[in-house]
């Protein structure tokens, strides 16, 4: 039998701190280790050692919630932020944040999240553990976090198809399903590798894994369609930088 996984949880807010303490005394082999109503409590408690997990809030009085994330020990323990904002999300997995739950938090939700922690392992803070500088460098899970209504949907990159611009809003397409993101195309290009991924349009980027075939197009592009289908219009300067990549013979448009 696994030792119970010892909870801190983190909210200005007392009938919040109500509300997780009635969930996670719903849960097997999970006991609530404390309180804390602000970021301060928070490193204070995590220094005196006995925490597994925090449920920790971002708007707090004094520092944030994503401000104690990142002054928390690098052997300390996992954090699951739980927010009514999804705007966050980014920067809290930016800075090791375990999961990400939107609020009003749902039983298994939290539930998946508490399983999710205990997969990572080990983390409990020793009693008079330091805290980090904010300054160190951010873990990476080398994931994509996606916020969505349902929570925040870590993909993979490998499982991404393309993302297009429609209406001044991003859509990714993956494996998993296609969600809608804040992200721009640009940002994507930053945090995608860029051995497979190509900005192919103004309005798209292309993963060239999961192109099935390249359709010429009478403008000198092409229209690439995707392992699942998608059609996804490459521009006339990338498609040359398609053709020297593959090593394709040039077309005339190509000349000069």
């Amino acid at each position: 039998m696994s030792a119970p996984l010892r909870v801190l949880i983190a909210d200005d807010e007392l009938l919040a701190r109500k509300r997780l303490s009635r969930l996670l005394a719903a849960l097997p082999d999970t006991e609530v280790c404390g309180e804390a109503a602000d970021a301060d409590a928070v490193l204070a408690a995590v220094r005196a050692g006995g925490v597994d997990v925090v449920l920790l809030d971002i708007h707090m009085p004094g520092l944030s919630g994503l401000d104690a994330l990142a002054l928390l020990p690098e052997s300390g323990p996992r954090v699951i932020l739980c927010t009514a904002h999804a705007e966050h999300a980014v920067q809290a997995f930016e800075h090791g944040a375990v999961d990400y739950v939107l609020k009003p938090v749902e039983p298994a939700r939290l539930q998946k999240a508490l399983e999710r922690a205990r997969s990572r392992g080990p983390g409990t803070t020793p009693a008079g553990g330091t805290a980090k500088a904010a300054t160190s460098a951010p873990r990476s899970l080398g994931r994509l976090p996606i916020p969505t209504r349902q929570g925040i949907v870590l993909v993979a990159p490998e499982t991404i198809s393309h993302a297009s611009l429609e209406d001044e809003l991003v859509t990714v397409f993956t494996t998993q399903g296609d969600f809608l993101t804040d992200f721009t195309l640009n940002e994507l290009v930053e945090k995608l590798p860029s051995e497979h991924f190509h900005r192919v349009h103004r309005r798209a980027l292309l993963n060239l894994t999961h192109v099935a075939r390249l359709e010429p197009l009478d403008t000198g592009g092409y229209l690439a369609r995707t392992l699942r289908g998608h059609a996804v219009e490459v521009s006339r300067q990338s498609a040359r930088e398609l053709r020297r990549m593959l090593g394709l013979r040039r077309g005339v448009e190509d000349e000069g």
